[in-house]
């Protein structure tokens, strides 16, 4: 199977943001995730917000810690929680294990479906942010569900560790 390298495509129409994750979302894309949960937070009108990710191939623990800070950066401000389209099994089955229909409606497929969607330009991130951020979209995993705790602990835990190290020297 070929992995198609991933790209984030946003859309603001009439209240509604969609964000679209496609092919293979990784830590490499996550500055740019995390600039638009940091975004999203703050626009005026807001009223509903969509991820769609029936054209992602792989969304990995990192990508989804920063879908799960979009989530919480939005709880109280909106009428409902953010929906996430998901059509592949495989990452609807690990959105549950994650513990994301506690903070998302998950379906199927949109109710309607955006009309322009436009790239977002990758926003680069240097390897302390890359580090940062990998221990930001973790550290929002553990605090979902207990199967998370268990999962990320060790990984967090060495993270910290590494930071600990490199501001030591």
């Amino acid at each position: 199977m070929i992995m198609h390298e991933g790209r984030i495509k946003a859309a603001f129409d009439s209240g509604v943001f969609v964000l679209k994750l496609c092919g293979d979302v990784r830590l490499t894309l996550c500055a740019t995730l995390d600039s638009q949960a940091q975004r999203l937070a703050e626009t005026p009108g807001l009223e509903a917000v969509m991820i769609d990710l029936r054209e992602a191939t792989n969304v990995d623990s990192t990508a989804l810690g920063f879908l799960a800070k979009v989530a919480m950066a939005l709880q109280g401000r909106l009428e409902h929680p953010p929906t996430i389209v998901v059509d592949n099994p495989d990452v609807q089955r690990m959105l549950d294990v994650m513990g994301f229909a506690h903070y998302f409606t998950l379906v199927e497929s949109p109710i309607t479906e955006p009309h322009e969607l436009r790239e977002l330009p990758e926003v680069p991130a240097d390897e302390e942010g890359m580090r940062q951020r990998i221990l930001e979209a973790h550290r929002i995993l553990m605090h979902m569900n207990e199967h998370n705790r268990e999962q990320f602990q060790p990984l967090v835990e060495m993270l910290e560790a590494q930071e600990a190290a490199a501001h030591r020297d």
